[in-house]
């Protein structure tokens, strides 16, 4: 299973994996909790202001008494139907994870704008919070409406930009739900540039429209406070630097954590590791973003075990040398040493036993040819039934190739009659030209190596059935091979192959 990246918060939101109903009494609690503070925060906006930019001497006392038992009436009020309307709205919106099925692309849609709709509630609240202590100000100190209207309308753009951030962390898992199966080309969402826009605009533009309209209210005051409109503007100053700072952080970090899950991933695929994926949550470009390299990786999972695969059954030298083109349609002239292994008595051994043991026997025996093969950089090029062709110094060059293949065959011969002693098996070894490269048709073809060499292979190996050892190679393999390695070789006899007019010297195990 390819292992998910996700975000460092997942301890704390969940995982989308997780039971519908474990996941939303975790964004429940965690929706009320952060909603609360929010709110509270914005409670504390409206004491400050109100204190600052109250004209006069501030705000009387009956009316901070009356604020006193209004906001936090209010502030409860409004929490508890937030919650509960947010609550009725999710449910609503997400039925369909609660019947364990695939969302339509509207409930799709639906879902991913949870956020806005969540945070349009919590502006509605707030909008009735202007007018409720608008017209409490009205009542009591009738000089004071304009800065409560300004005063809980600032707070309440800053509290719905922050519930904006914080509803659309705690919904995650939800996205990521319902972003899974989506078309990679299809954003849901509103864009990374819009969204950033419109929340500086939240957090830090009105703010700084609240300077202005501050500096306003100063110039229609025949004799104005210069402490006072001081204190307004740092006031609203505060605001602008910590409220403003921490919907840009939070702002930045919905945009940065789908960027760094996907570094973190990269740098894995980078190392040679393509089980790896990132978790879809983001409906905007961020989620194209990830879903593209989840894609990206998928087609590279693709590729490799393509080119495993091609590697088992060619060869990985001929599966690298075709994927670089080094290797030339239809073929080239190389030197080259073969070795050729066939069994004995193999069809004795078949008629007496089931098939079953007869193929995990065969099994056996190419697993000893290819394993000394493979360990010196030689080619298994064909299985043919019980016989086995193997090539070294194509399709990749090998300086010492005689050394190779007759170190193969000496080992190869040891291991066969210590692990295999109920199997013989003849081995022959020669070297000299041969064309190496594909033969067959554009459509399908093998690569292969075709010549004397080949044909000389062959024929000692039939012959070496009947020699001591087993082994028998010519003498050009011994005399092109390394002075160590010659001399784990004897003479044998001078031969007239089959199909040839001129004797071979062959030689054998020492």
């Amino acid at each position: 299973m390819a292992s998910v990246y996700r975000r460092g918060n997942d301890w704390l939101v969940g995982s989308p994996e997780q039971p519908f109903t474990r996941l939303r009494a975790r964004v429940q609690v965690l929706l009320t909790t952060l909603l609360i503070l929010t709110n509270v925060i914005g409670a504390g906006i409206v004491f400050g202001l109100t204190f600052l930019i109250t004209p006069g001497e501030g705000p009387s006392s009956s009316y901070l008494t009356a604020l006193a038992i209004a906001v936090p009436v209010y502030v409860v009020g409004a929490v508890v139907i937030g919650a509960s309307t947010v609550t009725v709205s999710a449910l609503r919106a997400l039925r369909w994870a609660l019947e364990e099925r695939e969302p339509t692309d509207a409930e799709r849609r639906t879902a991913l704008r949870l956020p806005l709709r969540l945070t349009l509630i919590q502006s509605l609240l707030w909008f009735g919070g202007v007018i409720v202590f608008g017209t409490l100000a009205i009542v009591i100190q009738p000089g004071a409406a304009v800065s409560a209207f300004f005063a809980v309308g600032i707070a309440g753009v800053v509290v719905s930009a922050i519930a904006y951030l914080v509803t659309e962390f705690a919904l995650r898992p939800v996205a990521a739900r319902a972003l899974a199966g989506r078309s990679s080309t299809d954003r849901l969402g509103a864009g990374v540039q819009r969204r950033m826009i419109v929340f500086w605009s939240l957090g830090t533009g009105a703010p700084v429209l609240g300077l202005v309209v501050a500096a306003s209210i100063a110039l229609t005051i025949d004799d104005p406070s210069v402490t006072r409109l001081s204190w307004v503007v740092a006031g609203l100053a505060v605001v602008i630097l910590v409220f403003g700072l921490l919907v840009t952080v939070l702002n930045a970090r919905a945009v940065v954590g789908p960027i760094k899950a996907v570094q973190a991933a990269l740098t894995k695929v980078g190392e040679g590791n393509f089980d790896v994926e990132v978790r879809v949550d983001d409906g905007t470009e961020l989620g194209l973003l990830q879903s593209g390299f989840n894609e990206m990786v998928q087609g590279l999972r693709e590729r490799e075990r393509i080119r495993d695969l091609f590697g088992r059954h060619v060869g990985q030298s001929v599966a690298r040398a075709a994927t670089v083109g080094d290797v030339e349609l239809g073929g080239e002239t190389r030197i080259v040493s073969v070795l050729m292994i066939d069994l004995i008595g193999s069809t004795t051994y078949a008629e007496n036993r089931p098939p079953s043991e007869v193929v995990g026997m065969l099994n056996r025996f190419f697993e000893v040819v290819v394993e000394e093969v493979d360990r010196r950089n030689g080619l298994v090029n064909k299985f043919m039934g019980d016989a086995v062709l193997a090539i070294f110094g194509a399709p990749v060059d090998l300086d010492d190739h005689a050394t190779a293949a007759l170190a193969s065959a000496r080992v190869i011969a040891a291991r066969l009659t210590a692990e295999m002693p109920e199997i013989g098996a003849g081995i022959g070894v020669s070297t000299g030209q041969a064309v190496a490269g594909n033969v067959g048709h554009s459509s399908r073809f093998e690569y292969t190596v075709i010549g004397d060499a080949v044909n000389a292979a062959a024929r000692l190996t039939e012959l070496a059935k009947d020699v001591e050892g087993r082994v028998l190679v010519s003498s050009t393999s011994v005399s092109a091979a390394s002075p160590e390695e010659k001399s784990l070789w004897v003479d044998h006899e001078s031969i007239v192959l089959r199909g040839r007019d001129e004797l071979t010297d062959t030689c054998r195990l020492a």
